[in-house]
């Protein structure tokens, strides 16, 4: 029995000494700066507040582009805030929050609108697997990890005043911005066209332009929300010039809709990867007019509706 427990207190702190020497390879490499601590934190916890920042930022990124991961594993998370090699993924159609990209995802745990959650879920896996490094892991550990939600909210409302053209910060904003998303997720449009097409309103015409009405069936809802943001631009104090400008350098034209991919796909297996190349070159402008390629920023085709991504695809 007393050999047993030292064979177990001996496995425990060899693993202890690889995790910790796991983490310190990962700080010295990918984040020297914290090495020194920050804000008197050891460089452990320095280092876990600041993957706790970056999840928080690219989470907050990924909703205002309207990125769909499609499956949000921990071993499918980066602690360096990369979006890279997720598997099934795609990019919003029809505004939808309850979206699910991956069919293989029958209960929807990884919906468009439940990213951030499980982003905060992954971090909390992380912490615990972290906790045989820290002395008081349940008096240390949590703090960080609840920085999360102030991180992503204040993310998400820098990124979406961004694309909405705002450069002042005003309280009513937030509802501005998710009465916009309301009307969206009410009729399923668009919403790259949408965003895209906000450019479009000027504090001179005083009505909601053709581009932004057009998109929805209820106009009359369109227009009240777009006399809400047009006395909202009237406290701006930059040009229109400057806004319009501003607003296409992050609000895409164009994203990779999966009815492109799969066109692309079918010429390659063909053997012709001229719409590959197409694409790729496309894609490396995606805010820029490019009015050669205007046909790729069209709504999608009633067919792409069908199209369905897995973990094999």
């Amino acid at each position: 029995m007393r050999l047993s427990r030292r064979r177990e207190h001996f496995a425990h702190s060899g693993q202890h000494e690889s995790l910790r020497q796991l983490v310190d390879f990962t700080i010295a490499a990918y984040f020297p700066e914290l090495r020194d601590g920050a804000d008197r934190l050891d460089p452990l916890h320095a280092w876990l507040a600041e993957v706790v920042r970056r999840t928080a930022a690219t989470v907050a990124h990924w909703q205002a582009v309207g990125f769909a991961h499609g499956v949000m594993n921990t071993d499918n998370m980066s602690i360096l805030g990369l979006t890279i090699d997720y598997g099934p993924f795609g990019f919003l159609d029809g505004f939808d929050p309850g979206h699910i990209c991956n069919h293989s995802d029958t209960q929807g745990r990884y919906a468009f609108g439940r990213q951030p959650n499980v982003a905060w879920w992954n971090l909390h896996a992380l912490a615990w697997a972290l906790r045989p490094l820290v002395d008081e892991p349940d008096v240390s550990l949590p703090p960080l990890l609840d920085r999360f939600a102030d991180d992503f909210t204040q993310a998400l409302a820098e990124a979406m005043r961004a694309k909405f053209g705002l450069a002042e910060d005003e309280p009513e904003d937030k509802t501005l911005v998710d009465d916009f998303l309301g009307l969206l997720a009410q009729e399923r449009v668009d919403m790259t066209i949408a965003f895209r097409s906000l450019a479009a309103f000027d504090r001179g015409q005083g009505a909601t332009p053709a581009p932004v009405r057009d998109l929805f069936i209820d106009r009359a809802a369109a227009d009240a929300w777009g006399a809400r943001y047009l006395r909202r631009l009237e406290r701006e104090t930059r040009g229109e010039p400057e806004r319009r400008e501003a607003m296409q350098r992050v609000n895409p034209k164009y994203v990779l809709r999966n009815h492109l991919a799969q066109q692309a796909i079918e010429r390659a297996e063909a053997g012709d990867f001229e719409e590959v190349r197409r694409l790729h070159e496309l894609l490396r402008r995606p805010f820029d007019e490019q009015p050669e390629h205007a046909r790729y920023a069209d709504h999608p085709p009633d067919w792409a509706r069908q199209i369905e991504v897995s973990c094999s695809s």
